[in-house]
Protein backbone atom coordinates (compact mmCIF):
# COMPACT_ATOMS: atom_id res chain seq x y z
CA UNK A 1 0.00 0.00 0.00
CA UNK A 2 1.45 3.39 -0.98
CA UNK A 3 1.72 6.35 1.40
CA UNK A 4 -1.17 8.21 -0.23
CA UNK A 5 -3.59 5.37 0.50
CA UNK A 6 -2.29 5.08 4.05
CA UNK A 7 -2.89 8.77 4.67
CA UNK A 8 -6.40 8.55 3.21
CA UNK A 9 -7.39 5.54 5.30
CA UNK A 10 -5.96 7.10 8.46
CA UNK A 11 -7.98 10.29 7.87
CA UNK A 12 -11.17 8.30 7.24
CA UNK A 13 -10.69 6.23 10.39
CA UNK A 14 -10.19 9.39 12.43
CA UNK A 15 -13.32 10.99 11.01
CA UNK A 16 -15.44 7.94 11.76
CA UNK A 17 -14.08 7.74 15.29
CA UNK A 18 -15.12 11.34 15.96
CA UNK A 19 -18.77 10.86 14.86
CA UNK A 20 -21.31 10.10 17.59
CA UNK A 21 -24.67 8.64 16.63
CA UNK A 22 -27.72 10.06 18.44
CA UNK A 23 -30.77 7.84 18.03
CA UNK A 24 -34.09 9.68 17.94
CA UNK A 25 -37.04 8.63 20.09
CA UNK A 26 -39.54 6.91 17.80
CA UNK A 27 -43.23 6.43 18.58
CA UNK A 28 -46.26 5.08 16.76
CA UNK A 29 -49.79 5.92 17.89
CA UNK A 30 -53.15 5.54 16.27
CA UNK A 31 -56.92 5.49 16.43
CA UNK A 32 -59.60 3.32 14.90
CA UNK A 33 -63.29 4.12 14.84
CA UNK A 34 -66.68 2.85 13.73
CA UNK A 35 -69.08 5.59 12.61
CA UNK A 36 -72.77 5.85 11.84
CA UNK A 37 -73.88 9.02 10.03
CA UNK A 38 -77.27 9.95 8.61
CA UNK A 39 -79.18 13.08 7.55
CA UNK A 40 -82.91 13.78 7.59
CA UNK A 41 -84.51 13.84 4.14
CA UNK A 42 -81.29 12.84 2.41
CA UNK A 43 -80.26 9.44 1.09
CA UNK A 44 -76.92 8.81 2.78
CA UNK A 45 -76.72 5.22 1.61
CA UNK A 46 -74.93 2.88 3.97
CA UNK A 47 -74.20 5.22 6.88
CA UNK A 48 -71.67 2.88 8.49
CA UNK A 49 -68.01 3.72 7.90
CA UNK A 50 -64.65 2.98 9.45
CA UNK A 51 -61.94 5.48 10.29
CA UNK A 52 -58.32 4.90 11.16
CA UNK A 53 -55.30 7.11 11.70
CA UNK A 54 -51.72 5.95 12.31
CA UNK A 55 -49.25 8.60 13.45
CA UNK A 56 -45.48 8.26 13.37
CA UNK A 57 -43.26 10.64 15.36
CA UNK A 58 -39.48 10.95 15.74
CA UNK A 59 -38.07 13.29 18.40
CA UNK A 60 -34.47 14.36 18.91
CA UNK A 61 -33.01 16.83 21.41
CA UNK A 62 -30.07 18.80 20.03
CA UNK A 63 -26.95 19.90 21.90
CA UNK A 64 -28.19 23.52 21.84
CA UNK A 65 -31.32 22.60 23.82
CA UNK A 66 -33.74 22.61 20.89
CA UNK A 67 -36.05 19.65 20.34
CA UNK A 68 -36.93 18.55 16.81
CA UNK A 69 -40.02 16.43 16.15
CA UNK A 70 -41.11 15.02 12.81
CA UNK A 71 -44.74 13.89 12.52
CA UNK A 72 -46.32 11.84 9.76
CA UNK A 73 -49.96 10.70 9.90
CA UNK A 74 -51.84 8.31 7.65
CA UNK A 75 -55.63 8.66 7.59
CA UNK A 76 -57.37 5.71 5.90
CA UNK A 77 -54.10 5.00 4.12
CA UNK A 78 -53.73 8.56 2.80
CA UNK A 79 -51.20 11.11 4.07
CA UNK A 80 -53.22 13.36 6.38
CA UNK A 81 -50.57 15.40 8.17
CA UNK A 82 -46.84 16.02 7.80
CA UNK A 83 -44.93 18.49 9.92
CA UNK A 84 -41.59 19.41 11.45
CA UNK A 85 -41.70 21.03 14.89
CA UNK A 86 -38.78 23.02 16.28
CA UNK A 87 -39.22 23.59 20.02
CA UNK A 88 -36.87 26.41 21.04
CA UNK A 89 -37.90 26.44 24.71
CA UNK A 90 -38.38 30.05 25.89
CA UNK A 91 -37.95 31.27 22.29
CA UNK A 92 -41.15 29.58 21.19
CA UNK A 93 -42.24 26.76 18.90
CA UNK A 94 -41.97 26.86 15.11
CA UNK A 95 -43.92 24.32 13.06
CA UNK A 96 -43.57 23.81 9.32
CA UNK A 97 -46.61 21.97 7.95
CA UNK A 98 -45.85 20.00 4.82
CA UNK A 99 -49.53 19.05 4.63
CA UNK A 100 -52.79 20.07 6.32
CA UNK A 101 -51.50 23.08 8.20
CA UNK A 102 -53.93 25.27 10.13
CA UNK A 103 -53.69 29.02 10.54
CA UNK A 104 -54.24 30.86 13.82
CA UNK A 105 -57.74 31.85 12.68
CA UNK A 106 -58.46 28.31 11.55
CA UNK A 107 -57.53 26.81 14.91
CA UNK A 108 -59.85 29.26 16.75
CA UNK A 109 -62.79 29.36 14.33
CA UNK A 110 -65.27 27.94 16.88
CA UNK A 111 -63.95 27.49 20.41
CA UNK A 112 -67.30 26.91 22.12
CA UNK A 113 -67.15 23.88 24.46
CA UNK A 114 -68.67 20.72 23.05
CA UNK A 115 -68.71 17.03 23.90
CA UNK A 116 -68.85 16.19 20.19
CA UNK A 117 -69.41 18.35 17.11
CA UNK A 118 -70.03 22.06 16.60
CA UNK A 119 -73.67 23.05 16.01
CA UNK A 120 -73.15 23.48 12.26
CA UNK A 121 -71.37 20.16 11.77
CA UNK A 122 -72.68 16.92 10.27
CA UNK A 123 -75.14 18.63 7.90
CA UNK A 124 -74.12 18.61 4.24
CA UNK A 125 -73.72 22.05 2.70
CA UNK A 126 -73.92 24.00 5.96
CA UNK A 127 -71.59 26.98 6.23
CA UNK A 128 -68.87 26.31 8.77
CA UNK A 129 -67.12 28.69 11.14
CA UNK A 130 -65.06 31.48 9.63
CA UNK A 131 -61.37 30.56 9.58
CA UNK A 132 -58.22 31.70 7.84
CA UNK A 133 -55.90 30.30 5.21
CA UNK A 134 -54.96 26.65 5.64
CA UNK A 135 -52.49 25.09 3.30
CA UNK A 136 -49.60 22.80 2.63
CA UNK A 137 -46.07 24.12 3.13
CA UNK A 138 -46.95 26.79 5.70
CA UNK A 139 -45.37 28.10 8.92
CA UNK A 140 -46.91 28.44 12.39
CA UNK A 141 -45.13 30.06 15.35
CA UNK A 142 -46.30 30.30 18.97
CA UNK A 143 -44.77 31.47 22.24
CA UNK A 144 -46.22 31.17 25.75
CA UNK A 145 -43.05 32.15 27.63
CA UNK A 146 -42.93 35.91 27.10
CA UNK A 147 -45.74 36.86 29.50
CA UNK A 148 -47.42 34.78 32.20
CA UNK A 149 -50.72 33.36 31.01
CA UNK A 150 -50.38 34.82 27.51
CA UNK A 151 -49.74 32.90 24.29
CA UNK A 152 -48.80 34.70 21.08
CA UNK A 153 -49.20 32.99 17.70
CA UNK A 154 -48.67 33.75 14.03
CA UNK A 155 -49.16 31.77 10.81
CA UNK A 156 -47.69 32.44 7.37
CA UNK A 157 -48.70 30.89 4.05
CA UNK A 158 -46.31 31.83 1.20
CA UNK A 159 -47.87 32.96 -2.06
CA UNK A 160 -48.72 30.14 -4.42
CA UNK A 161 -48.35 31.81 -7.80
CA UNK A 162 -51.23 32.42 -10.20
CA UNK A 163 -54.01 31.52 -7.77
CA UNK A 164 -52.40 33.14 -4.73
CA UNK A 165 -50.39 36.16 -5.78
CA UNK A 166 -49.90 37.41 -2.20
CA UNK A 167 -48.97 35.61 0.98
CA UNK A 168 -51.53 35.03 3.74
CA UNK A 169 -50.73 36.03 7.31
CA UNK A 170 -52.72 35.90 10.54
CA UNK A 171 -51.89 36.24 14.20
CA UNK A 172 -53.52 36.07 17.61
CA UNK A 173 -53.14 36.43 21.35
CA UNK A 174 -54.72 34.28 24.06
CA UNK A 175 -54.89 34.79 27.83
CA UNK A 176 -55.59 32.01 30.36
CA UNK A 177 -55.68 32.25 34.15
CA UNK A 178 -55.99 29.84 37.06
CA UNK A 179 -59.64 30.75 37.59
CA UNK A 180 -60.66 28.90 34.41
CA UNK A 181 -60.97 31.92 32.11
CA UNK A 182 -59.65 31.84 28.54
CA UNK A 183 -60.05 34.81 26.21
CA UNK A 184 -58.48 35.38 22.83
CA UNK A 185 -58.37 37.50 19.73
CA UNK A 186 -57.14 36.67 16.23
CA UNK A 187 -57.10 38.48 12.91
CA UNK A 188 -55.50 38.20 9.50
CA UNK A 189 -55.78 38.21 5.74
CA UNK A 190 -56.50 35.22 3.52
CA UNK A 191 -55.19 35.62 -0.04
CA UNK A 192 -55.77 32.05 -1.21
CA UNK A 193 -57.98 33.53 -3.96
CA UNK A 194 -56.02 36.24 -5.77
CA UNK A 195 -59.24 37.98 -6.83
CA UNK A 196 -61.03 37.85 -3.46
CA UNK A 197 -58.86 38.66 -0.47
CA UNK A 198 -60.65 38.09 2.85
CA UNK A 199 -59.89 39.92 6.10
CA UNK A 200 -61.13 38.09 9.20
CA UNK A 201 -61.28 38.73 12.94
CA UNK A 202 -62.24 36.38 15.76
CA UNK A 203 -62.99 37.11 19.42
CA UNK A 204 -63.63 34.23 21.81
CA UNK A 205 -63.97 33.45 25.52
CA UNK A 206 -64.51 30.32 27.63
CA UNK A 207 -65.05 30.02 31.38
CA UNK A 208 -64.86 26.90 33.53
CA UNK A 209 -67.28 26.94 36.49
CA UNK A 210 -66.94 23.69 38.46
CA UNK A 211 -68.38 21.00 36.17
CA UNK A 212 -69.71 23.54 33.65
CA UNK A 213 -67.88 25.29 30.82
CA UNK A 214 -69.52 28.15 28.94
CA UNK A 215 -68.14 29.85 25.87
CA UNK A 216 -68.76 32.17 22.96
CA UNK A 217 -67.08 32.88 19.62
CA UNK A 218 -67.79 35.96 17.49
CA UNK A 219 -66.17 36.53 14.12
CA UNK A 220 -66.52 38.36 10.83
CA UNK A 221 -65.08 37.93 7.35
CA UNK A 222 -64.82 40.92 5.01
CA UNK A 223 -64.32 39.93 1.38
CA UNK A 224 -63.25 42.00 -1.61
CA UNK A 225 -66.03 40.24 -3.52
CA UNK A 226 -69.24 42.26 -3.46
CA UNK A 227 -72.01 41.06 -1.12
CA UNK A 228 -69.83 38.28 0.31
CA UNK A 229 -69.20 39.45 3.88
CA UNK A 230 -70.26 37.09 6.66
CA UNK A 231 -70.74 37.46 10.43
CA UNK A 232 -70.68 34.44 12.75
CA UNK A 233 -71.73 33.94 16.36
CA UNK A 234 -71.57 30.71 18.37
CA UNK A 235 -72.45 29.90 21.97
CA UNK A 236 -72.10 26.70 23.93
CA UNK A 237 -72.25 25.12 27.36
CA UNK A 238 -70.90 21.74 28.42
CA UNK A 239 -71.38 19.74 31.61
CA UNK A 240 -69.00 17.08 32.94
CA UNK A 241 -71.38 14.82 34.86
CA UNK A 242 -68.49 12.52 35.83
CA UNK A 243 -64.89 12.09 34.77
CA UNK A 244 -66.14 9.79 32.03
CA UNK A 245 -69.45 11.35 30.95
CA UNK A 246 -69.87 14.80 29.33
CA UNK A 247 -72.72 16.50 27.47
CA UNK A 248 -73.18 19.82 25.71
CA UNK A 249 -75.55 22.06 23.79
CA UNK A 250 -74.33 24.51 21.13
CA UNK A 251 -75.89 27.08 18.83
CA UNK A 252 -74.53 29.20 16.00
CA UNK A 253 -75.71 31.77 13.45
CA UNK A 254 -74.33 33.03 10.14
CA UNK A 255 -75.42 36.45 8.91
CA UNK A 256 -74.80 36.98 5.17
CA UNK A 257 -74.33 40.38 3.54
CA UNK A 258 -76.20 39.21 0.43
CA UNK A 259 -79.77 40.38 1.05
CA UNK A 260 -81.31 37.38 -0.72
CA UNK A 261 -79.66 35.00 1.77
CA UNK A 262 -81.37 34.05 5.01
CA UNK A 263 -79.45 33.72 8.26
CA UNK A 264 -78.23 30.17 8.79
CA UNK A 265 -79.17 29.08 12.32
CA UNK A 266 -77.97 25.86 13.91
CA UNK A 267 -78.39 24.04 17.19
CA UNK A 268 -76.76 20.80 18.30
CA UNK A 269 -76.53 18.48 21.28
CA UNK A 270 -73.62 16.14 21.99
CA UNK A 271 -72.67 13.51 24.52
CA UNK A 272 -69.46 11.60 25.10
CA UNK A 273 -68.42 8.71 27.32
CA UNK A 274 -64.80 7.72 27.91
CA UNK A 275 -63.79 4.33 29.23
CA UNK A 276 -60.04 3.83 29.19
CA UNK A 277 -58.83 4.04 25.59
CA UNK A 278 -62.39 3.83 24.22
CA UNK A 279 -64.55 6.90 23.54
CA UNK A 280 -68.20 6.83 22.52
CA UNK A 281 -69.66 10.10 21.16
CA UNK A 282 -73.06 10.96 19.74
CA UNK A 283 -74.49 14.22 18.44
CA UNK A 284 -77.60 15.54 16.70
CA UNK A 285 -77.52 18.86 14.82
CA UNK A 286 -80.31 20.83 13.15
CA UNK A 287 -79.58 23.61 10.65
CA UNK A 288 -82.13 26.07 9.23
CA UNK A 289 -81.54 28.00 5.98
CA UNK A 290 -78.48 25.99 5.01
CA UNK A 291 -75.85 28.27 3.43
CA UNK A 292 -78.51 31.03 3.28
CA UNK A 293 -81.13 28.99 1.41
CA UNK A 294 -84.48 29.75 3.05
CA UNK A 295 -85.99 26.54 1.65
CA UNK A 296 -83.32 24.16 2.94
CA UNK A 297 -83.65 22.95 6.55
CA UNK A 298 -82.11 19.68 7.61
CA UNK A 299 -80.80 17.73 10.60
CA UNK A 300 -78.09 15.11 10.89
CA UNK A 301 -76.69 12.81 13.53
CA UNK A 302 -73.44 10.97 14.08
CA UNK A 303 -72.52 8.07 16.33
CA UNK A 304 -68.82 7.33 16.78
CA UNK A 305 -66.99 4.60 18.68
CA UNK A 306 -63.25 5.26 18.75
CA UNK A 307 -60.29 3.33 20.14
CA UNK A 308 -56.86 4.82 20.83
CA UNK A 309 -53.70 2.72 20.84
Amino acid sequence: MNNLKKVGLTALAGALASVSVNAADLSVTGTASINLYQEEGKDSGNGWTMGDVISFAATQELDNGMTITVNHALDDGVIDDRSVTIDMADNGVLVFHGKDGSSVLGSKDDTTPTAGEEAWGDVTGATGALGGASSEDMFHYSNSSLFEGITLAMAYVPSGGATEEESSVDYGVEYTNDSGLTVGFAMGENNADADASIESTILYANMVLDAFTIGATISEADSETANSDTDFQAFGISFAATEELSMSINSSSHDYELNTSQDQDAIGVSISYVMGSMTLTANHNSVDNIAGDGDDDRSGYNLNLAFAF
